[in-house]
């Protein structure tokens, strides 16, 4: 599938006819054209026709950017440099907005395009009808060799060109080579689901590498358990485990978009029990279909396009609630596939909701057993897939892989249980859970399903791995992990909170977003104006622009593991409080309580706390900030003493002190 709408040689651009060029333009566009989407294109080929007369190289119209769902304007490959044009017709202002998205566009090619990767690329913002003047571009490219956005107008854009040529040393892009390299991003899971909903297949946007298993891999492989559970009229649970950012979740959303429609016998739901995951992905579904339609020039408001995505992602406790309202009838769907269904509850928990919320003084399923059976109700066939995370547990009652291996062994035992063996991390006690499964004769193994290796960072794989000896104690390998991620995956450690907001904003560029993220035990951080206890808006944090006070950008609210996990950002603080200190014993668990610390003494509690720990560690995809402040010896519950040893025992790791 070609990328662009319309790619040539700029000779033969200049030598092709404007209705020619426009009527490639027209046969490739997958819209209805409409008037202004015609014009616009007239008056960047003629712009452009008088522009590009000394020069030769490569010319793309609507290149397309499948992880934001988007296309570059106009691509131009000429000499060592990659020209990345946005066009705002009859403009006359240079929106922020629009210095972001070709920004954002230039990022996207440096960093997930194969070919790209070591060239020089310059974005231009091009509103026509600007005022002439003079355009400042710095000599020095950033550090990657990709320029800050030039803004231009249309008489400036020769000379922009001109100048930016001048600038640039290197070998000559051989195009057809450039064509060939393979776009292998990494989206954030807004950008996934926004893809996947619009249409794009996981292949197009997830990389497909040989240092992980792939994607697409696990995701034909839950699909033919899918079809081979239907063909064969049995009932099968899926686990698909992995560390964090691995794709879990992407894989859950793959397989709900592809059985989107109800009519069919595949039909697929993806529940969540992470109610900001939830709130985030529809409110960032419907925003994204408003704007489409305005783009159409049609209208369709909020409230309808939020309507119309509900259904696509469901909050779990819904579904459990539908189907209580039938203790006998089964669930429209055959397929339902959890997310983070390590957070399901235990069977203490799920009573006590269900005698305090629901009236119902006798349950006595656990969550996992509950929504197994609602599935078992079926006559024919049915498939859970659950999307199973290690040491992601972070809340009472949470019950873990486990209970959902128990309720199998104990109430159904002709269910088929597909699961991998690769599944060895302690955060799983895979152990005892595996050699529980191999008693079972309907035990299917397969490796695709776990997913190993991180893919929320394009930077660095092995986050996961070096938060997980940080949390381990294993100094040693944390050293050596660390230096396998420098520098391309930056941490720093440092006392002071203003510091880390600063190195927030410098690391970042474009739209990438960062914000403030800390432990929901984190309550002596309120001298630093982060109170844990004062409610933030998951939507607005996660998705407002940078002008809006509540969005992460104002680095004003905060995040807790419990509105960020499942989530990521690209640049990250992790604020650290003395509820989690270390010493020579090892992690000490603390609550405050009152106007004092006190100590966790009970180990699930505890497990609870490390796991926060690493659900904040794990959250960036570029990089983080770490901020372990100084304590004040004037205030007992901030004794510099609870903070020391955890900054020295960071500070060995290896992290940059800044």
């Amino acid at each position: 599938m070609p990328r662009s709408y319309y790619s040539s040689t700029i000779h033969d651009f200049l030598a092709s006819s404007t209705d020619e060029i426009l009527g490639k333009l027209e046969q490739q566009n997958e819209f209805s054209l409409l008037q202004t989407q015609r014009d616009s294109w007239l008056e960047e080929i003629k712009i452009l026709k008088e522009t590009l007369q000394p020069y030769s190289g490569a010319i793309y119209f609507e290149y397309n950017i499948p992880r934001m769902g988007k296309r570059i304007d106009v691509l131009l490959i000429i000499g060592s440099v990659i020209f990345v044009l946005e066009f705002k017709i009859g403009e006359s202002e240079f929106t922020s907005y629009s210095f972001d998205q070709v920004w954002d566009y230039a990022l996207d090619l440096k960093n997930f395009h194969e070919t790209s990767h070591e060239q020089i690329i310059a974005p231009v913002l091009i509103a026509t009808r600007a005022d002439a003047s003079f355009t400042f571009i710095s000599t020095t490219p950033e550090s990657d060799k990709t320029f800050l956005p030039i803004k231009s107008n249309t008489v400036n854009l020769p000379d922009v060109i001109k100048t930016v040529l001048s600038f640039s040393d290197g070998e000559k892009i051989d195009s057809t080579f450039w064509e060939q390299g393979r776009y292998c991003p990494t989206p954030t899971i807004i950008e996934a689901a926004m893809a996947l909903y619009n249409g794009h297949s996981v292949t197009e946007i997830s990389r497909n590498d040989a240092s992980a298993i792939n994607l697409t891999k696990t995701s034909d492989t839950v699909s033919q358990i899918i079809r081979f559970s239907k063909e064969n009229s049995q009932k099968s649970i899926c686990f698909v485990t992995g560390v964090p950012g691995a794709g879990k979740t992407l894989v859950g959303l793959n397989i709900a978009t592809t059985h989107f429609d109800q009519s069919n016998a595949l039909y697929s739901v993806f529940l969540s029990g992470n109610g900001p995951l939830v709130a985030i992905l529809r409110e960032a579904l419907a925003r994204d279909k408003v704007f489409r339609e305005k783009e159409r020039l049609g209208k369709l408001r909020i409230g309808q396009a939020r309507s119309e995505v509900k259904a696509f992602i469901q909050n779990v406790h819904n579904f459990r609630d539908e189907c209580l309202v039938d203790p006998d009838r089964p669930p429209i769907e055959h397929v339902t596939l959890f997310d983070e269904a390590q957070r399901a509850w235990n069977l203490e928990q799920t009573s006590k909701f269900m005698r305090v919320k629901k009236g119902i003084a006798d349950f006595n399923k656990s969550e996992p057993d509950f929504l197994i059976s609602c599935l078992d109700r079926h006559d024919d066939w049915a498939v859970i897939v659950c999307l199973v995370g290690g040491g992601q547990e972070i809340n009472t009652g949470e019950a873990g892989i486990s209970e959902w291996i128990e309720a199998l062994k104990r109430s159904y035992p002709d269910w088929h249980v597909y699961i991998s063996e690769r599944m060895n991390d302690s955060e799983y006690n895979a152990y005892e859970i595996l050699k529980t499964l191999k008693s079972r004769s309907n035990v299917i193994f397969k490796e695709e399903l776990h997913l190993a290796i991180s893919m929320r960072s394009f930077r660095a794989e092995n986050v996961s791995l070096l938060v997980k000896n940080i949390l381990d104690i294993k100094q040693e390998e944390s050293q050596k992990t660390l230096k396998q991620l420098s520098p391309r995956y930056p941490i720093v450690l440092t006392r002071d909170l203003n510091s880390a907001k600063k190195w927030l904003k410098k690391q970042a560029r474009g739209s990438e977003r960062y914000g403030i993220v800390v432990s929901s035990q984190a309550e002596r951080l309120k001298p630093y104006a982060i109170d844990v206890k004062s409610p933030m808006d998951p939507i607005h944090w996660f998705l407002d622009e940078k002008e809006d006070v509540r969005s992460s950008y104002y680095l004003e609210d905060v995040a807790t593991e419990f509105a960020i996990q499942g989530l990521e950002l690209d640049w990250v603080c992790v604020a650290w409080d003395a509820d989690f200190r270390y010493s020579f014993d090892g992690w000490e668990h603390w609550s405050f309580v009152g106007d004092k610390w006190n100590h966790i003494n009970k180990s699930e509690r505890k497990q609870y706390l490390k796991n926060a720990y690493r659900v904040l560690l794990t959250r960036a995809r570029q990089g983080m900030v770490i901020v372990v402040p100084e304590g004040d010896k004037e205030d007992p519950t901030r004794n510099p003493c609870f903070y020391n040893s955890t900054f020295e025992y960071l500070k060995e790791v290896g992290f940059e002190i800044i």
